[in-house]
């Protein structure tokens, strides 16, 4: 079977070792690959113009490469039929390299280039009817706070985009937004399509970041795929895409059975959290799990038996909170180890006798297990249970639940996304999941992967509890952890989009998530099965990204 190359996320610093490596050892000079950059963006530019001929396009650019880049976009918009108009916000005579080179070619070509606008005033020269604009004024190397007179130079952009409805085309990464993060340095360039330039970089695929990219495109610019891949040593970070959940697009064997895929344990709920349960063992079975059990505390099994139907129950001893507690231990630890995975934590409750008992539990642990919601409250009091639990394991926070992990405060955690995961990851031992726009997968040897599926509709109770059981079911079905959780956290978010596409943003329920888990399979099925036959694939070989529309959906 073939498989489609994997979507790479690099940072600034990558990036420019990228490039480095590109020209010392693959011998590709740098102003060639200035050169691929500016006619990728160029040939975005006219597909945004429809036809390019005698429309007016204002390509702002900066003194750096970012400039360049869009000197020669401009450059080859003339050759299409535009009228390109060039800014450049910069010391003309200070310029250097690959950027002056192309100013040099620019002028000699006779193209309009203006270095003398104010941000403030002197614009009485830029056309009224401008088609395009063209964002080349900061590039992945900006850090801190946006100066002047870059910030005044963004707001106009965005100003006259507002007022005009002109579409922006921002180069490599909105202005504004930084390439490490994706957190936003004071005012930003609002693009409605980004050209990021041989890999996305992590800003642009992280949120708040992400929301003023536009539809993203990756442009090939000519570095060997070896380089891209060798750059560094450290394990990368990926986009998820349709075929990281490709085992599920295969059909099942016509002699299956359920005991091929998985028994999964759902320890779960207390007194009024009951529906925790319910939607976690829901997740586990529509994903495909063989077999799931809910282990319920022993006065709320009559309840569970009524709200589930597929899924069985076994009520165990309980404490007085009835909740779980260290009457409930030895029992749960019967069943759970002798199973293939266990989802721990939904609906738990907080009290004292709960929390001691997550934390012998998942010390004792010995299969796959996925730690969410208050049990991962109970770790934040003990964190070295993690270390002394033998098994994988897989926690699942939100950005709050990670706050109270790491003693500091969501705003902190949500800084920066990525490296907070990892970093969590790597010290303790486990497989990070942290939630939200652009969930993070991480592993603990810091290999990542920044999911691309989901939509706003997704902020209801319960979606959490329904990523967990899916988890828990895919675990059960083949061992792993940090690619069967980026599986399913795509195929998570991809339900997500279809309820809310079904049922509207507002109004859907965790529950509808849910029944759209087999939706989200089918359109994985028939992605395989079109690429494995060598039909005309449905997705491109790179692919399109728009997250303002639709968070993140690939579109082909």
């Amino acid at each position: 079977m073939r498989v489609p190359k994997a979507t790479r996320v690099v940072t600034a610093a990558e990036m420019r070792e990228i490039d480095r490596r590109a020209t010392e050892e693959s011998g590709i000079p740098s102003l060639l690959l200035m050169e691929n950059a500016g006619r990728a963006v160029a040939d975005k530019a006219c597909e945004m113009l429809g036809d390019p001929h005698m429309k007016m396009v204002l390509v702002m650019c900066g003194p750096g490469n970012n400039g360049g880049d869009g000197i020669v976009a401009a450059r080859h918009l003339r050759q299409a039929g535009a009228l390109p108009l060039v800014a450049y916000f910069g010391d003309r005579e200070k310029a250097k390299g690959d950027a002056l080179t192309n100013i040099e070619i620019a002028e000699q070509s006779g193209m309009d280039l203006f270095f003398d606008l104010d941000p403030k005033g002197r614009w009485d020269r830029v056309p009224q009817d401008i088609d395009l604009i063209i964002d080349a004024l900061l590039g992945t190397g900006t850090k801190g706070e946006v100066r002047e007179p870059f910030a005044s130079l963004i707001a106009r952009i965005n100003d006259m985009s507002a007022a005009d409805h002109t579409p922006v085309l921002s180069v490599d990464i909105p202005s504004g937004v930084d390439a490490d993060t994706g957190q936003t340095l004071g005012p930003c360039v609002a693009a409605d399509a980004t050209v990021t330039l041989a890999l996305p970089k992590v800003g642009v695929v992280t949120y708040p970041g992400a929301s003023l990219v536009g539809q993203l495109s990756i442009a090939d610019i000519g570095i060997p795929e070896k380089v891209t891949r060798l750059a560094s040593n450290a394990p990368g970070v990926f986009l998820t895409r349709w075929f990281d959940a490709m085992p599920l697009g295969m059909l099942r064997s016509i002699d299956s059975h359920k005991g091929l895929y998985g028994h999964v344990a759902i320890i779960a709920g207390s007194v009024g959290m009951t529906g925790a349960a319910t939607l976690a063992a829901e997740g586990a079975l529509r994903i495909g799990a063989g077999l799931v059990t809910v282990l319920v505390p022993e006065s709320l099994n009559d309840i569970m038996e009524v709200k589930l139907t597929e899924a069985m129950t076994i009520p165990v001893p309980e404490g007085k909170a009835r909740a779980f507690g260290m009457a409930s231990l030895e029992k749960v630890l019967g069943y759970v180890n002798k199973w293939d995975a266990a989802v721990i934590g939904p609906g738990f409750g907080r009290a004292e006798d709960t929390i001691a008992f997550t934390l012998e539990l998942i010390k004792r642990l010995e299969k796959p297990a996925i730690i969410d919601a208050d049990a991962l409250y109970a770790i934040s009091k003990d964190q070295g249970v993690l270390r002394e639990c033998k098994a994988p394991l897989v926690i699942t926070p939100h950005p709050g639940e990670m706050a109270t992990l790491l003693g500091t405060t969501s705003k902190e955690v949500q800084s920066n996304r990525l490296e907070t995961a990892r970093a969590f990851a790597k010290e303790h031992g486990v497989t990070v999941v942290l939630k939200g726009a652009g969930t993070v997968i991480s592993d603990p040897d810091g290999k990542a992967y920044i999911n691309t599926t989901g939509s706003p509709g997704m902020a209801t109770g319960g979606t959490g509890d329904v990523l967990s059981g899916m988890i828990g079911g895919l675990l059960a079905q083949s061992q792993g952890d940090t690619s069967v959780a980026a599986a399913a956290v795509y195929l998570h978010g991809l339900a997500g989009e279809i309820a809310a596409d079904k049922l509207s943003e507002p109004a859907m329920l965790a529950s509808d998530l849910a029944t759209c888990i087999g939706d989200a399979i089918l359109r994985v099925q028939n992605e395989t099965q079109s690429w494995d036959n060598e039909t005309k694939p449905t997705v491109c070989a790179e692919p399109t990204f728009d997250f303002r529309l639709k968070k993140g959906v690939i579109h082909h």
